[in-house]
């Protein structure tokens, strides 16, 4: 998925007035992914292009042990997660921030061919959704838009910059599904998904300083809306 890796990032911000803002949940919803394009800058992952691989994408994901095995991701989790509750001193806000992390390999399960694994063996997982676009591309629309309206009902503040972020999430969303598929494999490929990342995670933080939750009440809010 691409934009349905944000939902659990949304839903955390509807759930509790102490999770973190929104652009804090934004990189964590997305912090295995932006470790892996990194990382296969460095040569340590390796991905390759193989067309019709999956009908939605010719990704090839055979070696990311680190970044997208249940353990790798786990630890990712606990590891921004500690960081989140060191900054916040908040213990809740450290445990949505983990678990928010944590919810990339459970979302790419459902998608992605068999090319997850549990600690980085041999054996490999995914539903591979991926095959089937007809399920695969109204799931994802579904949860994102759910999670956000679910984010916008749950806070208060202006509706023009959350509008603004969903717009760019469905551009780029649309540029997932329908431009040219590559080729072959560069390194603009993780230039181009990492700029992507950037731009929505500095979008989602301009919608979590404009905007705070409903049961934040006083000193809280005027802390929100500054």
């Amino acid at each position: 998925m691409f934009i349905g890796h944000w939902a659990p990032a949304f839903a955390a911000g509807a759930i509790s007035s102490e999770s973190p803002k929104l652009g804090t949940l934004f990189v964590a919803a997305q912090l295995v992914d932006w470790a892996l394009f990194l990382l296969l800058m460095l040569g340590i992952e390796d991905m390759r292009i193989v067309p019709g691989i999956t009908a939605m994408n010719p990704l090839d994901l055979h070696h990311m042990p680190y970044t997208h095995s249940l353990l790798g991701t786990a630890v990712f989790a606990l590891g921004f997660g500690l960081i989140v509750g060191r900054l916040s001193r908040n213990a809740v806000a450290a445990t949505w921030a983990g678990l928010v992390v944590l919810s990339h390999w459970l979302i790419d399960f459902l998608v992605h061919r068999p090319d997850l694994t549990l600690a980085g063996g041999p054996q490999k997982f995914g539903l591979g959704l991926w095959n089937t676009p007809a399920i695969a591309m109204p799931l994802e629309l579904a949860i994102t838009f759910l999670a956000f309206l679910w984010y916008m009902r749950a806070t208060k503040g202006p509706v023009i910059p959350p509008l603004i972020l969903m717009a760019v999430m469905l551009l780029f969303q649309a540029a997932n599904w329908f431009a040219p598929e590559p080729t072959r494999m560069s390194i603009w490929l993780p230039i181009a998904s990492l700029t992507a990342f950037a731009i929505l995670t500095l979008l989602a933080t301009w919608v979590g300083r404009t905007r705070w939750h409903k049961r934040q009440t006083g000193l809280a809010v005027a802390s929100a809306r500054g």
